[in-house]
């Protein structure tokens, strides 16, 4: 196997001192200009990588961010990663993500893993932990963020908003049209904190008006929201054949719900309005359009990173943002 390439090397192969070269990559200002080229021209032609690890360990520093998200395949957690490493990779820092799958247990064990590589700090989805997780969190002497949500007892800082008072912006809409039949479909997973607060936030935002919400359907694990939307839509059709509208947990469930009304030949939104949640891009291209409302996923992303810039600058700042959901009415409620 070929010998890869060292400072050594390139200190050689450039006249310098290996003390230069190192210098020469950490942008220290006591390299000239040209010389921090003819260095990195030399070691581009050599195929040589800095060790910026080995480098931070000696400073005691890693340089990476941890973050945990629910879901690889969806599109809000990704567009709130996309901003959050496009602004903190603008400051030098670089995202290491872990997948939690919706499982709590699984995001302790990444936690864990995360405070072994030492990261600079640590940006977590949602506010409902195991006690362990919690007591890591607490512990881990970096800045802790919990985002896409609003916890009762935050652990750092929150980047977020209710889940639940998001929910009374679709049952004022519904009601303002003269719907009083509404159901809920979703929210019933114990894995999805913020699916069941969206469920409670509809049966609290329903009897603020004096209806009744017992039309609650689950649709079960987040994975696979389509089909469980258009089956959950199924059995609330047998079972409250009268409901002139359903709210949603997700626009991906919406979707399956709105498809199922289509395969019986029911009309949207004539005889059923339909909203969703997260303002996915399928909601503005299914026909009917969708009724949903965005969490600005994007957003969050964007003003964790700044947060987490700012706490590594003052770490005894307290300041947390709360995110303002937003309406956006389709198509399936007009």
């Amino acid at each position: 196997m070929k010998r890869s390439p060292t400072m050594k090397d390139v200190a050689r192969e450039a006249g310098v001192s290996v003390m230069t070269v190192s210098r020469a990559f950490k942008e220290d200002a006591s390299v000239g200009k040209d010389t921090r080229e003819k260095i990195r021209e030399t070691a581009d032609k050599l195929g040589y990588v800095f060790d910026v690890t080995a480098a931070n360990l000696r400073n005691q520093r890693s340089d990476f961010i941890a973050v945990t998200i629910p879901s690889l395949n969806n599109a809000n957690f990704a567009a709130t990663v996309v901003s959050l490493t496009n602004k903190l990779s603008q400051a030098g820092y670089q995202v290491l993500l872990g997948h939690t799958n919706y499982d709590v247990v699984r995001e302790e064990q990444l936690i864990s893993q995360f405070l072994r590589r030492r990261p600079e700090a640590i940006i977590v989805t949602g506010g409902h932990h195991t006690d362990k997780a919690r007591q890591l969190l607490a512990n881990a002497g970096v800045p802790v963020i919990e985002t896409w949500d609003n916890p009762k007892t935050p652990i750092g800082h929150v980047v977020g908003f209710s889940n639940a008072d998001a929910m009374q912006l679709l049952v004022d809409h519904l009601v303002g049209q003269g719907r009083s039949r509404i159901a809920f479909l979703g929210g019933d997973s114990e894995s999805d904190s913020r699916g069941q607060d969206r469920r409670r936030g509809f049966q609290e935002a329903m009897q603020g008006h004096g209806l009744k919400a017992d039309r609650l359907i689950g649709s079960g694990a987040p994975q696979k929201p389509m089909q469980k939307g258009a089956r959950a839509m199924a059995t609330l059709l047998d079972q409250f054949p009268d409901t002139d509208a359903v709210i949603c947990v997700s626009d991906l469930v919406g979707f399956g719900a709105l498809s199922e009304c289509q395969r019986r030949g029911i009309t949207v939104p004539q005889q059923i309005a339909i909203a969703g949640f997260g303002a996915y891009d399928i909601a503005e291209v299914c026909v009917p359009t969708l009724t949903t409302v965005d969490p600005m996923p994007f957003k969050i992303g964007e003003a964790s990173a700044e947060l987490v810039l700012e706490l590594l600058k003052t770490p005894e700042l307290a300041r947390n943002q709360m995110i303002t959901p937003v309406l956006k009415v389709a198509q399936s409620t007009l």
